[in-house]
């Protein structure tokens, strides 16, 4: 199953890079061509690829979801995301918190913690802001109202200036060889500056994020990042 999962992934990197043909991917994964259809089967399942005739492509941007409808959906799994995040964290350490409901999810756990927390998470700001124990840093920059959360050089800026021991970062699509996709080059360049600001990092993705390639822009993974 990991197996075939790393092979999708590398399948959806190399259709991004232009291959898209299923005898070249045959070639290449040294499969047979009906294991490359099924993989392109499920890849189109999960609206990562859009099958044509002889192989497939970059299925087109999904329409972004709102935060609410997000926080909706999936929220056993984010649930259970969260509580397992925040087992990795240590009274005293200093956070990143990136925007989007699994990282909201988590950062409701913190009430009760000593923490530095630095984040541009909007609704997270009144739920830590009268927290004893933690010193809240927001992000200013341009809000966005589809995810609640700053991004910009503002946000950049000022995060430049800091340093974490943890970044917990969201994303809309998690893709092993290509990284983390959003609907916008402003998120995932300061997913990036997040990414480069800590010591430690953290992707905080469900099951059906992952392969996921719905959204144009990228943040590369870097070695040593946490799924």
């Amino acid at each position: 199953m990991r197996q075939r999962r790393a092979r999708q992934d590398s399948i959806l990197a190399a259709i991004a890079a232009g291959e898209a043909d299923v005898d070249r991917l045959a070639a290449r994964f040294a499969v047979s061509p009906s294991t490359i259809r099924r993989d392109l089967q499920h890849l189109s399942a999960r609206r990562a690829v859009a099958r044509t005739y002889g192989g497939a492509i970059l299925a087109p941007p999904l329409p972004e979801q709102s935060l609410g409808t997000r926080e909706a959906s999936n929220g056993a799994a984010k649930a259970a995301i969260a509580a397992a995040a925040l087992a990795r964290i240590r009274d005293g350490e200093t956070l990143i918190l990136d925007g989007g409901s699994t990282v909201a999810a988590l950062g409701r756990l913190l009430r009760g913690r000593r923490l530095r927390v630095i984040t541009g998470n909007l609704p997270l700001i009144p739920l830590l802001a009268g927290e004893p124990g933690i010193e809240l840093i927001v992000l200013g920059g341009v809000v966005r109202p589809l995810s609640m959360g700053t991004t910009g050089p503002l946000a950049e800026q000022a995060l430049r200036q800091m340093t974490a021991d943890k970044a917990f970062t969201s994303a809309d699509g998690v893709v092993a060889e290509r990284g983390l996709c959003e609907a916008t080059l402003e998120q995932t360049a300061l997913k990036a500056l997040m990414t480069a600001q800590a010591a430690e990092v953290f992707v905080l993705a469900d099951a059906t994020k992952l392969g996921r390639a719905g959204q144009p822009c990228w943040t590369p993974l870097r070695p040593g990042w946490h799924r």
